[in-house]
């Protein structure tokens, strides 16, 4: 439940920060500032893995909303999911340990937003997350990338995608919806 929270108090923030500000870049790094509590721990007593993903969802609904993706998604009746996610751990996040969560959009390709994600401690980074969300229509379709940047009267000023971010998008693609996709097991 504690997710719940943090999730109401994120979007609270960022749109404070949003109409106090104005919307920052789509280049600007968010940050969310956390502690691991009690309910974040496993058996390991430190983060659960799991949950490094929920945590790092905060940081994209403070993006979202600060760079105003968030309210031209709403206005427009449009939608983010993941498609794609990994996520690698350097260092574990102990109980009452205060971290950021730090969220960058890294690029994009025809049909989806790349963004990173990324727990640091004291600058430091212990875990981070690569993340590809494509933007759907509730009527159907995908949300091109010069409409999203049309909406948000900005000009598509992110930085081209490394070519490993290309290669990781490719290798962990599954089949279209619109494909077979049987469970068989080599």
């Amino acid at each position: 439940m504690n997710v719940w929270w943090r999730t109401l108090l994120t979007i609270m923030r960022a749109k404070t920060l949003l109409r106090r500000r104005g919307p920052i870049p789509p280049t600007s790094v968010g940050r969310v500032r956390l502690r691991t509590l009690p309910t974040d721990i496993d058996l390991l007593r430190h983060m659960n893995n799991g949950r490094y993903a929920s945590l790092f969802d905060l940081g994209r609904f403070d993006l979202l909303i600060r760079t105003g993706i968030w309210d031209a998604m709403n206005t427009r009746g449009w939608y983010a999911v993941v498609a794609n996610e990994t996520i690698t751990f350097r260092k574990s996040l102990e109980l009452w340990q205060p971290f950021t969560v730090e969220s960058r959009l890294y690029g994009h390709d025809d049909k989806a937003v790349y963004q990173i994600h990324r727990a640091v401690v004291d600058g430091e980074v212990y875990a981070e997350m690569i993340v590809r969300a494509r933007f759907l229509r509730r009527g159907g379709g995908v949300v091109p990338m010069e409409e999203l940047f049309s909406a948000l009267h900005r000009p598509d000023d992110l930085p081209p995608l490394p070519s490993w971010v290309e290669a990781w998008a490719k290798g962990a693609a599954l089949p279209s919806t619109k494909a077979d996709a049987p469970s068989l097991w080599d």
